[in-house]
């Protein structure tokens, strides 16, 4: 096998797995370790991944919302609707929740306003006004301020005033990204992160809603700590690798 063809294998491995050990590619390749050990810090080099001891892990990739919010809710519909109907199952009648405005969020209010539970729903998502029914069980308590377009809701001190001013049993919380090895939780609007905090702080029980995917990926702005939610909500069971790095942090997986 040519070099170009081992990095490529190491990287598709890594991809799929998360991690990869210099000694089972040693085997693999029947190659010495330290020849590995000399591939995996040239790939490190072209930040393509993370070396660590004994192997490397899959890098970290930082996204930056720039999308709207309805484009976002298009990607990945069906991935997000599982994550939205295993959120569904968690609220029963009488509960008091909040919804912040994610893509996640707005599937799982649609399910919610179709139910006509008895409910009550806070949120700072106003798309979801014009999908409430005059004969509504449920009763709506809508957040106020600056609307932002890329978060789908309102944000900033003014929504944050008033989110304190309530509470709640249960908060369902959208990420833009996961980072597993120190527990951050990010988003890519600083504004929105602040917002979250706030949504958080008022939660007897907090959600925590994201693609698999979100556990390779980092936002900009760090809003929280895994270990701040009772339960991570994704759309299948993540490898193992990421059970193993959520194990640590004592959180319920659903």
């Amino acid at each position: 096998m040519f070099i170009q063809e081992r990095y490529k294998y190491i990287l598709d491995l890594i991809e799929k797995d998360g991690k990869v050990l210099v000694k089972d590619l040693s085997i693999q390749f029947k190659v010495s370790e330290s020849m590995i050990r000399k591939d995996l810090q040239v790939l490190e080099k072209r930040n393509l991944l993370e070396r660590t001891y004994g192997g490397a892990i899959n890098i970290k990739r930082t996204i930056v919302n720039g999308e709207s919010f309805f484009s976002r809710v298009e990607k990945n519909a069906e991935l997000k609707e599982i994550i939205a109907k295993k959120a569904y199952s968690q609220i029963k009648e009488n509960d008091t929740i909040f919804l912040d405005a994610s893509t996640i969020s707005y599937i799982l209010a649609k399910l919610l306003i179709k139910s006509n539970k008895n409910m009550t729903l806070i949120t700072n998502m106003i798309e979801i006004s014009s999908m409430i029914p005059v004969d509504t069980n449920m009763h709506f308590i809508f957040i106020g301020g600056d609307y932002n377009t890329i978060v789908g809701g309102n944000v900033g001190s003014h929504s944050i005033e008033q989110i304190k001013l309530y509470c709640c049993n249960k908060a369902f919380v959208g990420c833009s990204g996961v980072n597993l090895r120190n527990g951050n939780i990010s988003t890519g609007v600083s504004e929105d992160a602040n917002t979250k905090k706030a949504i958080m702080s008022i939660s007897k029980e907090t959600y925590l809603m994201a693609l698999n995917e979100r556990f390779s990926i980092d936002g900009i702005y760090k809003f929280s700590n895994i270990i701040d939610f009772n339960n991570v909500i994704t759309e299948v069971k993540p490898s193992e690798n990421i059970i193993t790095l959520l194990e640590q942090y004592d959180v319920n997986l659903i």
